[in-house]
């Protein structure tokens, strides 16, 4: 077995949880967020000391998470999708904010693949339309394009379903 490169495990310790809430939000579930995580990094860790000289080591991994992500898309069988029930609402509900963010996170994996990683990207990792464009190697009028339809798709189902954003 290879020697671990420098600063790699530190690295994993340090950026693990939230690259499994990225990944989490991504795929639409914890095991498929843990399999996505452990493939990105087994990318990363041959050029490990490559990615940390050449500067940002959380952009450089992002980016091959989001394009092992896109590419386990593009296969004709995705797995099983779990599928939880919404709860029954109630009118004085006190947890309003937190069914809506079970809701959306539901909602994410109904997404088109693209729409979902420019919306994780733009919303819950707050990078720029630009940064976003540049890590998918498009356009910043395709992220706001695909940043518009999926937002419209989420409030659409979010209407259908009586949830208030």
């Amino acid at each position: 077995m290879a020697n671990e490169p420098d600063g790699f495990h530190a690295y994993v310790v340090a950026r693990q949880r939230d690259l499994l809430r990225l990944a989490r939000m991504l795929t639409g579930n914890w095991a498929s967020a843990e399999d996505l995580v452990q493939v990105s990094l087994e990318r990363v860790w041959p050029r490990w000391n490559r990615i940390v000289r050449d500067g940002d080591p959380d952009a450089y991994v992002r980016r091959v998470l989001v394009n092992v992500h896109l590419k386990a898309g593009r296969r004709r069988w995705r797995g099983e999708l779990p599928v939880a029930e919404v709860p029954d609402r109630v009118d004085d509900d006190r947890f309003d904010e937190a069914d809506l963010r079970h809701a959306v996170q539901a909602l994410l994996p109904t997404l088109p693949p693209r729409q979902r990683v420019v919306l994780v990207l733009r919303f819950f990792v707050d990078l720029t339309e630009s940064s976003v464009a540049e890590l998918l190697g498009c356009s910043v009028g395709t992220v706001k394009s695909q940043s518009a339809k999926g937002l419209r798709k989420l409030r659409e189902e979010c209407d259908r379903r009586a949830l208030t954003p």
